[in-house]
């Protein structure tokens, strides 16, 4: 049923407005708070690492729950969060309700997968995961943009005001719209955690880790690097992330298509992107239409990030999905949490045009993975084959 599914994209909107929407802010609240571009990053690395850290725990705590309670609880963790955020607070505080979503947002994401697919047939699961991932694309292509226009106009608390207004419009979507479903069989602990063993999911976690890491090490800092290096003021910026976004919306829809015919592939097409990105910035320079040439092409092939990692993680352990998107999320947030870290620190001992060749590492060391899990994959059919 594709109605649980825009219910699922419509508080991922949310979710992703709430994580994302500081990322067009960071100069601003830099001079606000008298600090460097690098600590304002703190607002986006430590939201990650919560999720890195707690992810799969709170999944796990909270499987055996009524579906649609978990989703309110977790979208009210986030309106409190625009609504304190909005009032400038100082930054300690700032910092903390920044984290406490942080604790809830891979159960949403979780737990919206998971309902969306319920009243799926098995050929249509990947269709209905990327309606609720697009949520990730369609808040690029409005909120995050339009957050980011409106501080350019007033201040930087007008993001915030933005993400309280998505947050309550998702809560009361879910409040009226779902039903209740409750969970029917809670699986084991020891069933969902025997995943963790599994050479092939293993891998597939380090492939999320590094493909991540690589597409955050620049993207965390998309307004500081399009203005320091590519020289564009805030409102450009803010044209550049509606642009970004609008490109990602079709990339996911794409992205669902593809991966129903090969999750393989469709994953390692758009990792593509992180080798090809890092050398078309460095070839357009300063070249202004160039650049918005090659902005569009990283939005489309930076969106269907999330989506593919999840999908490729899943295809590893297929009876697990909740427990693995779980875990997807969590080191994605790994990643986005050290690719803002690295981004960081390459800012402060080189500059911001650096960032994107730690891109091109870590894309080099995703497509490894990918070939590393096709040579286990074959290696363990093979001895399949054998023993019968």
């Amino acid at each position: 049923m594709k109605k649980f599914a825009y219910i699922g994209c419509l508080g991922f909107i949310a979710v992703i407005t709430t994580e994302f929407g500081v990322i067009g802010i960071l100069p601003q609240i830099a001079e606000h708070y008298k600090i460097s571009i690098d600590k304002a990053g703190y607002l986006l690395s430590a939201f990650a690492l919560i999720i890195a850290l707690t992810g799969p725990f709170m999944t796990l705590i909270t499987s055996g729950f009524d579906r649609r309670k978990v989703m309110l609880t977790a979208i009210s963790i986030f309106l409190i969060t625009g609504i304190v955020s909005s009032f400038s607070p100082p930054f300690w505080l700032l910092m903390l309700v920044r984290i406490l979503p942080a604790f809830l947002q891979p159960v949403y994401i979780a737990t919206a997968l998971s309902v969306a697919v319920s009243k799926a047939d098995k050929k249509n699961e990947n269709q209905m995961m990327s309606i609720v991932f697009s949520g990730v694309a369609i808040a690029m292509v409005t909120t995050v943009p339009f957050a980011t226009w409106l501080s350019s106009l007033y201040s930087w608390e007008s993001s915030f005001i933005v993400q309280t207004i998505v947050s309550l419009t998702a809560l009361l979507i879910i409040y009226f719209l779902l039903p209740s479903i409750p969970v029917k069989e809670k699986k084991s602990y020891g069933s969902q955690l025997k995943i963790l063993v599994q050479p092939t999911f293993i891998i597939s976690t380090a492939m999320n880790f590094f493909m991540i890491t690589a597409w955050f090490s620049t993207y965390s800092y998309f307004a500081d690097y399009l203005n320091k290096a590519k020289g564009m003021d805030m409102t450009t910026i803010s044209y550049m992330l509606f642009l970004f976004g609008i490109i990602g919306v079709f990339a996911n829809w794409i992205a669902g298509k593809m991966l129903s015919k090969s999750v393989t592939k469709t994953t390692a097409f758009f990792l593509s992107g992180t080798i090809l990105i890092p050398v078309l910035l460095y070839l357009s320079e300063g070249n202004f239409a160039a650049n918005i040439v090659v902005i569009g092409i990283w939005g489309f092939l930076y969106s269907p990030s999330f989506l593919n990692a999840s999908t490729y993680m899943i295809s590893s352990v297929p009876q697990s999905m909740e427990f693995a998107n779980s875990l997807a999320t969590s080191f994605g947030n790994l990643g986005v949490t050290l690719g803002t870290t690295l981004g960081g620190f390459m800012i402060i001992s080189k500059g911001v045009e650096y960032n994107p060749w730690i891109s091109l590492v870590f894309g080099a060391l995703a497509f490894l993975m990918i070939v590393l899990r096709k040579i286990v994959e074959k290696r363990q059919e093979t001895l399949q084959l054998c023993k019968e």
